[in-house]
C-alpha cells in the first residue's frame, strides 16, 4: 500500500508520520476520530488539512496496527 500524503522525516516531529511535512502527526488525527470529532470538526481544528488526508491517516493507522500484535486484556 502507499501513503503518498503520509510523511516520515527524521528532522521533523522527531520522525513521527505526519500529514504531507505538515507538523500534524497522524496519531492527533486518528485521535480526533476516537474522540469523536466529525470531518468537518477536524478541518476547523486544523485548516491546513484536506478531507483526503484524513482517511489517508485512517489507512495508515490501520496498516501500522495490522503489522504487529497488541497485548490485550481478557475479560470475562
Amino acid at each position: 500500500m502507499t501513503f503518498t500524503r503520509i510523511t516520515v522525516d527524521p528532522k521533523q516531529m522527531g520522525g513521527v508520520p505526519c500529514i504531507r511535512r505538515l507538523r500534524i502527526p497522524v496519531a492527533t488525527v486518528v485521535g480526533m476520530i476516537a474522540d469523536a470529532m466529525t470531518e468537518q470538526e477536524i478541518l476547523r481544528a486544523y485548516p491546513d488539512l484536506e478531507p483526503d488526508d484524513i482517511r489517508e491517516a485512517l489507512r495508515y493507522a490501520a496498516e501500522a496496527v495490522r503489522e504487529r500484535e497488541l497485548p490485550l486484556v481478557k475479560t470475562g
